[in-house]
């Protein structure tokens, strides 16, 4: 399990690291389209400048250029550009120029068309690497650079705590400086790529700004993964404790049924033995044992059919026929659909203690308890005949079966008392899918 866990940690760490880097390459691949526009510059009132006549290069002994045209004019050629693009005194360019920077300054060539006569290839200058290359190189940089922070930020979900998770900060912060050392970069003048701190622009404020997003992600995301985390093993936690709570207040209720159970069966037992009714007694004692046995196998479940149900009522109400003899009778009407539905065991056995143990039953008064179905209920009722004199009632029975219906199939029984007839409906469930 704890290794699943892991696995799937990793796979989480790894998509969102994925996600990460997509977002800091496109992001940069927007600004690398910007950069390499290809229009031609524009003038101060928004208009493109080009000046397609051939102009001349002088090349300064300090390395500065000046392109200068027939009529007079020039334009400047940065140091820098005239190094990087190889271009010599004397050369013939055209080109597209950018817009003075000041008022008295000179336009600049922004971008060389021709050369001597040909069309300029900047390809050719250097064996750079593709861009396919390069964006694909920086793809699994950042992706590799997320999922290291993720994997350390991510560690403390199974033991949390503030004091640790800053330390797990602080270490994602030093691996993610080493990291930005190694960060692949393209050299300016030659195009090639080396890692940071070989590039020769160490503090370059792109690469910075993408780095920082990328460790700013990843430090929230472990965060609120943390948290999350965190939050979800309490909410188990308490399901847990819930769970054993409801088994502790179950097994209560039906230790407070066993004891109530056995008194009266011992007492219809030792009516048998004193009465001599040894044949009698040897098949109540065999219905007892039926009866123990379902509660020894089924007591302590949760649910029961309806079938076991009216087999253990049926071995049941057989001890109060003999004690009571012609005088009490169980008219049982359940449809064979309902066979397979589900109660709560031991739900029939308080229904009928309690018809027995209010109501008078005579000769004269015989007692019926009616056991049938009605629209997905077990419907258990009994004509009220009160006793002369009224057994006092504590209720027990009535409100373990409430507790526990409430407990195992949370709904809740229905209790109709018309003073005429005494009747309980229980809901069922429909049976488990196979």
């Amino acid at each position: 399990m704890r290794l699943r866990a892991k696995y799937s940690d990793a796979v989480l760490n790894l998509l969102v690291a994925v996600a990460v880097s997509l977002v800091v390459n496109f992001s940069y691949l927007l600004l690398l389209l910007v950069e390499r526009n290809d229009s031609p510059p524009r003038s101060e009132s928004g208009q493109m400048v080009r000046r397609g006549e051939e102009g001349r290069l002088a090349v300064s002994p300090d390395g500065h250029g000046y392109l200068v045209y027939p009529g007079g004019d020039s334009v400047y050629v940065m140091q820098s550009r005239v190094r990087r693009l190889k271009l010599a005194d004397g050369d013939r360019l055209v080109g597209e120029l950018e817009p003075p920077r000041t008022e008295r300054g000179h336009p600049l060539l922004a971008r060389i068309e021709r050369r001597n006569g040909e069309e300029f290839d900047y390809s050719t200058l250097y064996n750079r690497p593709s861009e396919g290359y390069q964006l694909l190189l920086q793809l699994l940089y950042y992706l590799v650079v997320s999922f290291v922070m993720l994997s350390i930020l991510t560690r403390s979900r199974h033991d949390y705590s503030a004091r640790r998770f800053a330390r797990q900060c602080l270490w994602c912060l030093l691996v993610a400086g080493a990291l930005y050392l190694l960060a692949p970069v393209a050299e300016w003048h030659t195009g090639r790529i080396r890692p940071n701190v070989m590039g020769g622009r160490l503090f370059d404020y792109v690469l910075l700004l993408k780095y920082s997003f990328a460790v700013a992600v990843s430090m929230l995301y472990g965060r609120i993964y943390v948290l999350v985390s965190r939050q979800r093993a309490v909410e188990l936690e308490n399901e847990q404790l819930k769970n054993e709570n409801l088994t502790t207040r179950y097994n209560l209720l039906v230790g407070q049924i066993n004891p109530h159970f056995l008194f009266n069966s011992l007492n219809s037992l030792a009516m048998l033995v004193r009465e001599g009714e040894q044949e009698r007694a040897l098949t109540y004692i065999d219905r007892l044992s039926y009866t123990f046995r379902y509660i020894l196998q089924n007591g302590q479940s949760t649910l029961a059919t309806v079938d076991e149900e009216l087999r253990f009522a049926e071995a049941y109400a057989y001890q109060f026929r003999v004690r009571y003899e012609d005088k009490l009778f169980f008219d049982v009407d359940v449809d064979p659909r309902y066979g397979a539905w589900r109660l709560p065991a031991l739900s029939l056995q308080p229904l009928i203690d309690n018809a027995v143990k209010h109501n008078a039953i005579t000769s004269a008064h015989p007692l019926r308890v009616s056991i049938r179905t009605e629209a997905g209920r077990l419907v258990v009722s009994n004509p009220r005949a009160p006793k002369l004199e009224r057994v006092a009632s504590t209720g027990i029975g009535l409100e373990n079966l409430r507790n526990r219906w409430h407990l195992i199939a949370d709904s809740q029984i229905e209790v109709d008392d018309d003073g005429a007839t005494f009747t309980v409906r229980l809901p069922l469930q429909p049976p488990a899918e196979a």
